[in-house]
């Protein structure tokens, strides 16, 4: 991508506060349109609470998140943001598809069901239409066979691949991960980061929350690594994680390889 194109995600001074605990300290972020961010970093550093500020599931205490030009959560005129209605964050949000590391399925509902259930209600698709989405998604995360299966038939990983799928039917512009494998047994780790790895390379842009470091060195265009809220660190992967230039990024790297 050329380099004076305005990148799909910007986030500005980002700050968030929790009581008396700083966990967003004046973040800026830049995410072009078909890359992968990683963002590392120990717990508490920020990470979870900045994807849910980009995804508007928190409301940052100042800056802004911006996706496609529009500020996320907020009309802008002149210098003034005014909140936007309820209504009009869900039209936004709808962009922005987020794999938590819970699956979150509805256990009453088939695959199919819990896939088709948000394009029909927020999106409006025909349910026809909406279905035989479903069934492409299904195909694509490996489990094309399993439509009518419910939610406690799956073994983790597989739940976390329908979830994956639910977030890609709403034709999202921007896929976020909230540390997706880390409810998961080792055994099935590596079978729901081969899906998010296809998605990388068929040109998903992705914000990506995780420990897998090796999976962050195959897939990554950029990784950020936070500590106490702010960036301290960010690059190439082969920059990032093999010769880390602050200390606390080489400690912590150090600890998880």
């Amino acid at each position: 991508m050329a380099g004076g194109e305005r990148p799909l995600v910007r986030v500005r001074g980002l700050r968030k506060s929790f009581g008396g605990n700083v966990v967003l300290d004046g973040v800026d972020l830049d995410v072009r349109e078909g890359e992968v961010t990683v963002l590392l970093g120990p717990s508490g550093s920020g990470k979870s609470t900045l994807l849910r500020c980009v995804n508007h599931l928190e409301t940052p205490d100042a800056g802004f998140v911006e996706i496609g030009g529009d500020i996320v959560g907020y009309h802008q005129n002149g210098a003034r943001l005014h909140a936007l209605r309820s209504r009009a964050v869900t039209r936004q949000r709808a962009q922005v598809g987020m794999v938590f590391q819970q699956f979150n399925l509805f256990p009453h509902m088939t695959l199919l069901e819990n896939i088709t259930e948000a394009p029909v209600a927020v999106r409006r698709l025909p349910r026809k239409q909406a279905a035989a989405r479903a069934r492409e998604l299904l195909e694509r995360v490996g489990l094309g066979s399993r439509e009518d299966s419910y939610p406690r038939q799956l073994s983790g990983g597989q739940q976390q691949r329908v979830a994956i799928a639910r977030a890609l039917a709403m034709e999202p512009r921007l896929l976020l991960f909230d540390e997706p494998t880390s409810a998961l047994d080792p055994e099935l780790v590596g079978e729901v980061l081969a899906v998010i790895q296809d998605l990388a390379l068929g040109g998903m842009t992705m914000i990506v929350v995780t420990h897998e470091i090796g999976f962050a060195r195959k897939v990554a265009d950029t990784v950020v690594f936070l500590d106490g809220g702010r960036i301290i660190e960010s690059g190439p992967p082969a920059d990032v994680l093999t010769d880390p230039r602050h200390e606390r990024a080489r400690s912590f790297l150090a600890a998880v390889l």
